[in-house]
């Protein structure tokens, strides 16, 4: 008799206990949700998406300790977990969800698609220790220019913060939650493409898209290629991980006294120090008057939308182009002048770890070989070499 009351009592405390934890856990739950939910949807402040992945790490710290195991399975070679393909609480899906969609909203990309978030291990030497039981804390980029970053804010499984230095690769173990920078990349460099695109469509007349696409139809393709590149300095911290580069090509139509822009993709290019032969198209001459062309290479980072920066790229480049009173007069030494006009723009209006400048190349001519040729502030270095593309 006196065990079995032993045992109803045993019995009740355990029901009491797992009571209470499934209480603090939902209630930790639910405040994590209301965190996300009192970002404000429609403020497009730069911090927005440091504020979402902070809670989405503070909501995946929960969970570490009852998959973690699944999830070490799971990582892939580049030590990567996308958020969709792991095993994860219903709430902390849910919650996944949300930022998902939030996320791709502020980015100016479609509402509803792949998941953009991912959890990355800081370092592969981690992975050991991790394997051997030492729990990682979940990480995020913190807001404000990267430059200035002295903490790196992180989560344990208990929901407590830890501060880890911005500079040092952790000891610990350490998992991001990050953005997938390939998929969210990918779609921002079709948006921009299209908005150029879109602005090219409308300086061509009909007639002259016509002739142009016959004469493309009929005619030999004059382009150049990148041979060689490299980046001296990628500036990206620990924590954010491999850089993700894109070039913008910057010239005048050779039928209007309107601006061309044209954005290229160099997704190879992530890490500084190494050299990349890619044998890339970068420009195609007929889309600029005097054969001559500027290149900007920008690196993404999270905060980006990329339909309002092609467009403020375009309006950039417009207005300077309205202050030159005859284009043909001074020639293509316009051409850095309206690039200069993007450059000076990109600090004070557009930019707090949004998508930084990387290096400018100014002046390209059709039909030349540029090789080693240094970028304006010494952070990359290319060879160019004109190819001409035959018709069939």
């Amino acid at each position: 008799m006196y065990k079995l009351l032993k045992f109803a009592a045993w019995t009740a405390a355990l029901t009491l206990h797992s009571g209470q934890v499934s209480a603090q856990t939902t209630k930790a739950i639910e405040g994590i949700s209301a965190s996300l939910k009192s970002i404000d949807h429609y403020n497009t402040a730069s911090f927005q998406v440091a504020d979402i992945k902070r809670v989405v790490a503070k909501a995946v710290a929960r969970d570490i300790k009852h998959k973690q195991q699944s999830w070490q399975q799971q990582l892939n070679s580049f030590n990567k977990l996308n958020l969709a393909q792991i095993s994860l609480s219903n709430d902390t899906i849910s919650l996944g969800l949300q930022a998902n969609r939030l996320t791709r909203q502020l980015k100016g990309l479609s509402s509803y698609g792949q998941q953009v978030f991912q959890l990355r291990l800081a370092d592969s030497a981690m992975l050991d220790a991790w394997q051997q039981g030492e729990l990682p804390l979940i990480a995020f980029a913190p807001r404000g220019e990267d430059t200035q970053w002295l903490h790196v804010e992180a989560f344990d499984e208990d929901g407590q913060l830890h501060l880890l230095d911005a500079t040092q690769m952790p000891q610990r173990p350490v998992l991001i939650v990050e953005l997938d920078k390939q998929v969210v990349h990918k779609e921002g460099v079709a948006v921009m493409r299209k908005v150029f695109t879109q602005s090219l469509s409308k300086v061509q007349s009909t007639s002259e898209t016509n002739i142009l696409n016959s004469v493309g139809a009929q005619s030999a393709i004059s382009t150049s290629v990148i041979n060689h590149i490299r980046l001296n300095d990628d500036k990206e911290p620990w924590v954010s991980g491999a850089a993700e580069i894109y070039a913008i090509v910057n010239g005048v139509s050779p039928s209007q006294d309107e601006p061309v822009l044209d954005i290229v993709d160099l997704p190879y290019l992530d890490h500084d120090g190494q050299t990349y032969s890619p044998n890339q198209i970068l420009i195609h001459w007929e889309r600029y008057r005097w054969q001559a062309a500027d290149v900007l290479l920008m690196e993404h980072d999270d905060n980006t939308n990329y339909q309002e920066l092609a467009v403020a790229f375009l309006e950039v480049v417009t207005q300077a182009m309205k202050l030159i009173p005859n284009p043909n007069v001074q020639g293509y030494a316009i051409i850095p002048q309206l690039t200069n006009e993007l450059v000076k723009a990109m600090p004070s209006n557009w930019f707090s770890n949004d998508d930084d400048y990387v290096d400018v190349f100014y002046t390209l001519f059709e039909n030349r070989r540029y090789s080693n040729l240094m970028g304006a502030s010494n952070n990359a270095k290319m060879t160019l070499s004109p190819l001409t593309i035959e018709p069939r």
